[in-house]
């Protein structure tokens, strides 16, 4: 099957625009990000980065709420609408074009998120450990991480037979028609990797990161629920340890 070629999904941000937060999976933002804030132990004042915010549907609801967010994409399209939304209602956000890849903040962050794929997963499925390692950087010790991914078992449960999966990867290749913010249709080609949480947990450990969960979950639904071949994502809650001593395998996670 043939990769990704380079920054592919930004043509595809060009076209959607604001559209993009007309599709149903961005209805439950409210519920994510109350959960988010809950886990993570966010408050007013904190610092949070969103890596991979897209047009910063999280970022400006965590900013609403007073804590302090950078958000970073790769689509210089949605950084736009971000920040446009963003100075519109006076909100506590900046927004970044940068590639994912190269995040160099060091113990700057009191949590990062990178969710709804961000740019974790939409690289190939070579570059995964080296971006987590990025992430686990830039929190400051004690600081915590939320991560979600595509569900390898829910990808493979319910392939089309229009898809592909790569299974050296993980990478599930589909083409699909996605409509403009003037009902304008074009097909495009999506390239997402997919993960175990077997996988997601061995690349949280390796950056040194204590796993507190990983939990099946979907758009909107976000909890702690051991994980299953029925929900899309896998959410994954890790945390910089303190001293080195601390980190260490996840717990099965508790149901909500």
């Amino acid at each position: 099957m043939r990769g990704p070629d380079g920054a592919w999904f930004n043509p595809v941000a060009a076209f959607l625009g604001p559209a993009y937060l007309r599709n149903a999976f961005t209805k439950g933002t409210d519920q994510e990000v109350d959960f988010l804030v809950r886990r993570l132990g966010l408050a007013s004042g904190m610092q949070v980065l969103d890596a991979g915010c897209g047009p910063g549907r999280h970022s400006l609801e965590l900013a609403r709420r007073g804590i302090e967010v950078t958000g970073i994409d790769l689509s210089p399209d949605f950084v736009a609408l971000a920040r446009a939304a963003a100075a519109a209602e006076g909100l506590p956000a900046r927004f970044e074009v940068l590639d994912i890849r190269e995040l160099a903040f060091d113990g700057t962050f009191d949590a990062v998120i990178c969710v709804c794929q961000g740019g974790f997963g939409l690289l190939g499925g070579d570059e995964d450990a080296g971006i987590i390692a990025r992430l686990a950087a830039a929190l400051r010790p004690g600081g915590r991480l939320a991560l979600t991914a595509f569900s390898s078992y829910f990808a493979l449960r319910f392939l089309d037979a229009q898809e592909e999966f790569d299974a050296r990867t993980g990478v599930l290749h589909e083409r699909a028609t996605v409509r403009d913010d003037a009902g304008e249709e074009r097909e495009f080609d999506l390239w997402t990797t997919c993960f175990t949480g077997r996988e997601i947990g061995l690349l949280l450990e390796g950056a040194g990161l204590g796993v507190d969960a990983i939990s099946s979950v979907s758009p909107g639904d976000y909890g702690l629920r051991a994980p299953d071949l029925d929900h899309p994502e896998l959410l994954a809650l890790a945390r910089r340890p303190h001293r080195r001593s601390e980190s260490g395998r996840s717990n099965p996670p508790k149901g909500q």
